[in-house]
């Protein structure tokens, strides 16, 4: 049962619609789209210290209420302090142990706090939270991959957390 890899650019599976078929739906939206690893899109929204790739997005897939992508944040690196707006924000830690920093106001006073995390962790960050990726190893890159609410990779660059 070995079925051949789709090629770039084709991006779905013809079979899936007999030839003649009618289709109501947009055709963005008749259809599975496969995004290679090396077609990952870097125009998106970025901030100091790592670097954004869409897979899934409204412009690269016509996706409606979701993106997805990959962060890379190189060695000894930390992004610029930033919130996402109202997405909400998945993180799947695939590589490295990066450090996730936010301010935790349930206190009498705000605290930092930072979790530290390593392959195959998850991170929640809700709408609005200002936040920091950290990577505190010197020799290598650490990846995640992001799942956002929106179409889009909102990303409001902030002076401080």
């Amino acid at each position: 049962m070995s079925e051949p890899l789709t090629t770039a650019g084709e991006g779905f599976h013809p079979h899936l619609h007999p030839p003649g078929e009618e289709r109501t739906a947009a055709p963005l939206h008749t259809r599975l789209h496969h995004i290679r690893a090396d077609a990952l899109d870097g125009d998106t929204a970025q901030s100091g210290g790592m670097r954004r790739f869409a897979a899934i997005s409204g412009r690269t897939t016509g996706s409606e209420k979701l993106w997805m992508g990959q962060t890379h944040v190189a060695p000894s690196t930390a992004s610029s302090d930033h919130h996402h707006g109202e997405s909400e924000t998945a993180i799947h830690v695939v590589s490295g142990h990066p450090e996730f920093v936010f301010l935790d106001h349930s206190g009498a006073e705000p605290e930092e706090v930072r979790l530290r995390t390593g392959p195959g962790d998850y991170v929640f960050v809700p709408p609005f939270v200002p936040h920091r990726e950290e990577n505190p190893d010197p020799s290598d890159e650490a990846v995640v991959v992001i799942a956002r609410s929106t179409q889009e990779a909102i990303v409001v660059n902030l002076p401080h957390l």
